[in-house]
């Protein structure tokens, strides 16, 4: 699965609990087609602790969450936008902005 966005990129939540919140990209999972957003989708986690004097309990973590709810922020101009590729003269592939028109 194809997924559009990158590690790093700041992104905001389209659905869901977290809508129209903004945060950035910790991990993404293109197989899953599953991005997890820091501060969005937190869920508890039961953790054990695994060495001896290490304090287990309840522990509050980012879920992953489908990367169709979410759509990547310009970093020029700031507005959510969708993702257009253009190939540049040196043959790399670059992403452009729908609204501004500019490459990051």
């Amino acid at each position: 699965m194809n997924v559009h966005v990158k590690t790093g990129d700041t992104v905001v939540i389209l659905s869901g609990k977290d809508k129209d919140k903004k945060g950035k990209v910790l991990a993404v999972s293109p197989k899953e087609g599953k991005v997890i957003v820091e501060g969005c989708n937190m869920i508890k986690k039961h953790v054990k602790p695994r060495r001896m004097g290490e304090q287990g309990g309840i522990v509050d973590a980012e879920g992953a969450m489908y990367s169709s709810k979410v759509m990547l922020v310009c970093p020029k101009c700031g507005k959510p936008t969708r993702v257009a590729h253009k190939i540049q003269a040196d043959g790399a592939k670059a992403r452009l902005c729908k609204h501004c028109g500019e490459t990051f």
